[in-house]
């Protein structure tokens, strides 16, 4: 579906504020503060707005940008449309009124789908009564590792047309998943600088849930690693944990073995095929 933007799964980017700062394990590397940091050397309006140096990078303090409010309106066809990929619209700096201003105009452009993703859930659910819920609003959240599977539970309180599961990167199995109400998950390992394994386990069960509940499935990528028995392959245990050939024997489980090879040779085909299931209401929409 890309088209332009990088991302598998939608057409183009819509980011109304900018900046984040870190919440969980999955924004260690993230690749929107890298670009940010691009982006200001660059002299992009946008991104020179440091903040405060202990809670985020260079140029990447929470900015609203009322002046974008304004651009799905000028798309004149339909678009599929990723809100904020280089922030969070319910970061706690973003004002209440901002994020009903975003959602307006989402609620006046009919004609374009909007996919909004968040880490940060509970205030999502305490301002879901607040906001106006159109059916082209799709409404996800990221969970990384186990850990954080409560935020289905938040997500699940919302009512969107569509709700969605982020599961990328995937940094551990998700044993305590909840797929009921949800309609679709996206499922992908991490790419660029510092990038850490999927062991395949994980996305296989993860895959294999959504198979048995009759979730849509939608396989983004391996990311930096794959299962590889090439030369330079090492072993990888099911936590994730990168091993040396001594180790790998006394580990318990079987570890795997997986190459550092970038996201673009690992690709995006899992047990022989590529995954890109999609929500049922979007085959509806098209």
């Amino acid at each position: 579906m890309s088209d332009g933007t990088g991302i598998e799964w939608t057409e183009a980017t819509w980011n109304p504020t900018t900046g984040c700062d870190r919440v969980s394990a999955g924004c260690d590397n993230c690749y929107a503060l890298t670009l940010a940091r691009r982006l200001r050397a660059m002299g992009n309006p946008k991104y020179q707005n440091d903040g405060d140096p202990r809670t985020s990078g260079p140029g990447f303090a929470l900015t609203a940008h009322r002046d974008q409010l304004s651009l799905p309106h000028r798309w004149k066809s339909k678009r599929v449309i990723f809100v904020n990929s280089m922030s969070d619209l319910f970061h706690p700096e973003v004002p209440t009124e901002f994020i009903e201003d975003v959602f307006a105009v989402m609620a006046d452009t009919p004609r374009h789908t909007y996919q909004v993703l968040t880490k940060r859930s509970k205030r999502l659910a305490a301002l879901a009564e607040r906001l106006v819920w159109p059916d082209n609003v799709w409404m996800g959240v990221s969970v990384e590792s186990d850990r954080y599977c409560f935020r289905t539970a938040h997500l699940r309180s919302v009512p969107a047309a569509v709700r969605f599961v982020s599961a990328e990167p995937l940094l551990g199995p998700l044993d305590s998943i909840d797929l009921d109400g949800i309609d679709w998950l996206i499922a992908g390992g991490e790419s660029g600088h510092g990038a850490r394994p999927m062991h395949p386990r994980w996305v296989f069960e993860l895959r294999d849930e959504c198979v048995s509940a009759d979730v849509p499935f939608f396989f983004k990528q391996w990311g930096a690693w794959t299962p590889s028995e090439d030369l330079g392959a090492v072993p990888v245990a099911v936590d994730g944990a990168v091993l040396t050939d001594d180790l790998a024997a006394a580990v318990p489980g079987s570890p795997v073995s997986m190459r550092r090879v970038g996201k673009k040779s690992a690709g995006r085909v899992l047990d022989g095929r590529t995954w890109d299931q999609m929500p049922r209401l979007a085959l509806n929409r098209t």
